[in-house]
C-alpha cells in the first residue's frame, strides 16, 4: 500500500490570516487617528476662540466697570462723551430679531406642511431645493435688496427713516425662512405614518390630524428649528449693517435705525480703531456677550430637543 504525502497548508493560510488581520488593524488605528485630529481640530480652534475673546473683554474690564457695561443705557464709546451701556446694543439685535421670526416661523412652518402633507412628490422635489436657494443668497444682497428695495416700498405706506428695523428685520425673515421650513419639514416627516391613519381612523379631517396629531408629535423638531433661526438672526451681519443702519439706540419703534451687536462689530474692525485701545477691546466685550446669547439659545435647543423627543417603534 503507497503512502501519499499531501502538504499542509493550514500554517501558510494562517500567516496570511494575521498578516491580514495586523494590516486590517493598523488601517483602522490610521482612519481613528485621522478622524480624531480632525475633531480635535474643531475643538482647538473653538478653545482657541474662547480664550481670545475672554482674554480680551477680561482686559475691557479692566478700564470699565462691570456697572458701566450693563446698567448704563447709552453705548458711544467712540464720541468725547464715552458711555459703555450694551443695553442698545442689545435691544437692536432682539428687535430685528423679532421682527425676523414673526415673518420666518409663518413661513417656514407653512412651507414645510404643505411639502410634508399636501404637496405631490414631483411638486415638493422642486419646490423644496427652491426655497432652501433663499439660503445661498449673499446676505450682502439681502442688505441692499432691504435698502434699495424694500424701505422705498414701505415708505409708501408708513414713516420711516432710511435705515430703520423694519426693513432690516423682513428681509431677516425671509433669509431664515428655510433655515425654520427645512427642519421642521425634516421633524414633520419623521412622524410615522401610523399616527396620520389612526387619526384619520378616529374620522378627523387632515388639517385636524396634521395640528392636533402631527405637529405635536413634530414639536421637539418644530422648535428646535425656531431657535436655531433664533441664532441666525441674532448673529446675522451684513443684512443689520447696511438696512438697520449704526444709531445705537433703546427703543422699540421699528421706524427707527438701531445698530445691533454684529453691526457695531464690524464697524469697529473696519480699522478705525488702533489695536489695544480700548475703542478695539469693546469689539471683544460685545462679542463674549453674543457668544453667550447664542451659547445658551443653542443649549436650550438641544434641551428642547431631548426633553420633547418622541420615541417611535
Amino acid at each position: 500500500m503507497q503512502n501519499y504525502n499531501v502538504p499542509d497548508n493550514s500554517d501558510r493560510i494562517s500567516r496570511q490570516a494575521l498578516d491580514k488581520n495586523a494590516s486590517e488593524d493598523i488601517s483602522e488605528k490610521i482612519i481613528a487617528t485621522i478622524l480624531f485630529g480632525c475633531a480635535l481640530v474643531s475643538v482647538l480652534t473653538t478653545f482657541g476662540i474662547v480664550v481670545i475673546i475672554f482674554q480680551e473683554t477680561f482686559g475691557f474690564f479692566q478700564e470699565v466697570s462691570f456697572a458701566q457695561f450693563f446698567l448704563d443705557t447709552k453705548w458711544t464709546p467712540l464720541f468725547a462723551d464715552k458711555h459703555f451701556g450694551v443695553w442698545p446694543l442689545i435691544n437692536g439685535t432682539f428687535l430685528t430679531t423679532a421682527i425676523a421670526m414673526a415673518v420666518a416661523i409663518p413661513l417656514g412652518l407653512s412651507s414645510a406642511i404643505y411639502l410634508s402633507e399636501y404637496a405631490q412628490p414631483k411638486v415638493a422635489a422642486i419646490l423644496r431645493p427652491a426655497v432652501e436657494l433663499l439660503a445661498g443668497i449673499p446676505t450682502v444682497v439681502y442688505g441692499y435688496f432691504a435698502l434699495l428695495f424694500v424701505t422705498p416700498l414701505l415708505r409708501h405706506i408708513v414713516p420711516l427713516e432710511i435705515f430703520n428695523a423694519l426693513s432690516a428685520g423682513l428681509m431677516m425673515g425671509v433669509m431664515i425662512t428655510p433655515t425654520v421650513g427645512s427642519i421642521s419639514l425634516d421633524a414633520i416627516r419623521a412622524v410615522p405614518r401610523s399616527l396620520r391613519e389612526g387619526a384619520y381612523a378616529l374620522g378627523i379631517t387632515k388639517l385636524e390630524a396634521i395640528f392636533r396629531v402631527v405637529l405635536p408629535a413634530a414639536l421637539s423638531g418644530i422648535i428646535a428649528s425656531i431657535i436655531l433661526g433664533i441664532s441666525r438672526a441674532v448673529g446675522e451681519t451684513m443684512t443689520v449693517l447696511i438696512a438697520a443702519g449704526q444709531q445705537p439706540r433703546l427703543t422699540v419703534n421699528l421706524a427707527e435705525s438701531v445698530e445691533t451687536m454684529t453691526a457695531y462689530m464690524a464697524q469697529i474692525s473696519g480699522g478705525d480703531s488702533p489695536r489695544g485701545s480700548l475703542n478695539f477691546k469693546t469689539l471683544y466685550a460685545v462679542g463674549a456677550v453674543l457668544f453667550l446669547i447664542t451659547l445658551i439659545l443653542n443649549i436650550v435647543s438641544y434641551w428642547i430637543a431631548n426633553r420633547f423627543k418622541e420615541k417611535y417603534e
